[in-house]
């Protein structure tokens, strides 16, 4: 499946503000939410609609609606919370799993620690949200364990990918859209993206 790198002006721009060092949790805890209404937007054009007939105050009218599968969201903990509510802005009805999953800095492998996911995921389209596809261990790791339940709808949604990412996510798993906001180039040795912004959960909420 292609990448789809978005570049819609108030993605780039926001994106740009959300990288300065200089910019605090409270301001980056809004910059995640809104790019993420943003990327929602853009990962949900091609949702397939429906034939309707509507009752208005005037008459009846034809429209269209979304068909098709129901809707889900999947963070996975602790950075990914950071872009819930900006989608389900757009998706209200949505209902959002958890994944708990840690990448170990010796091995710079993925550990999970939790999973909650919701019953009918069989029915659902997923949506996986990590602000930040570094090596991809993570990613591949939830996309992994979703299927293995029987999950076959599935789009993954990221602020900054590395082309290290993007190429881990697309070998495991080429049926798998992603969508990102920006694509750096460069790991370095603890397997950040540089530039990128940092860590994600520690700039979300403050820690270190």
């Amino acid at each position: 499946m292609p990448v789809e790198l978005i570049t819609h002006p108030l993605v780039q721009h926001k994106i740009s503000i959300l990288r300065d060092k200089n910019t605090g949790p409270k301001d980056f805890r809004d910059l995640v939410e809104e790019i993420s209404t943003l990327m929602a937007y853009e990962a949900t054009r091609n949702l397939p609609l429906e034939d309707t007939l509507i009752e208005t105050p005037l008459g009846q009218c034809s429209s269209r609606i979304i068909s098709g599968k129901k809707l889900g969201l999947v963070p996975i903990l602790r950075a990914g919370l950071g872009m819930v509510n900006g989608i389900l802005k757009l998706i209200p009805a949505a209902k959002v799993g958890h994944l708990g999953i840690y990448r170990d800095h010796h091995t710079l492998k993925p550990v999970e620690y939790y999973a909650k996911l919701p019953e009918d995921l069989q029915e659902r389209h997923l949506f996986v949200l990590d602000p930040m596809l570094a090596t991809a261990g993570s990613s591949t790791a939830a996309i992994d364990y979703i299927k293995k339940r029987g999950g076959k709808g599935i789009t993954l949604i990221c602020l900054i990918a590395s082309q290290n990412g993007i190429d881990a996510v697309t070998k495991s798993h080429p049926d798998i859209p992603i969508f990102v906001g920006a694509i750096d180039k460069t790991l370095n040795q603890k397997g950040y993206i540089v530039p990128g912004l940092g860590d994600a959960g520690d700039r979300l909420f403050g820690t270190r």
